[in-house]
């Protein structure tokens, strides 16, 4: 009964996203707020998985940091994110890329899209 108006809300409310895919590396520009001041932090890394559900989508980015691995999942349609860009396409075989939490260095990485 009121399913439609719920699909007119979410389709109001969601943002355009550049085209990117599971196994791209990305750069995220995220809004923090600190006190009373804004600044933007910039998360890049390689999209683990995404998560497709309208206004409630997801994306996990993984990077490592000094040596220590970090996953932090952004909500696509979040005021926060102020851009994604996508930095290089990545060419994977699967829709999760769960496997690279075991790999360090060189195997950790992801075949690009030029190199295929």
């Amino acid at each position: 009964m009121n399913i439609p108006i719920i699909a007119d809300l979410e389709s109001s409310q969601l943002r355009e996203l550049p085209d990117f895919r599971v196994g791209d590396t990305v750069r995220v520009h995220y809004k923090i707020v600190e006190g009373d001041k804004d600044r933007i932090q910039v998360f890049q890394g390689v999209v683990l998985k995404r998560h497709r559900a309208g206004a409630r989508s997801t994306f996990s980015v993984r990077k490592v940091s000094f040596g220590v691995g970090v996953e932090r999942v952004f909500l696509s349609h979040s005021p926060r994110i102020d851009k994604v860009e996508v930095v290089s396409r990545g060419v994977v075989r699967r829709a999760r890329l769960f496997y690279l939490r075991e790999h360090q260095g060189k195997a950790a990485r992801v075949r690009d899209q030029k190199d295929a």
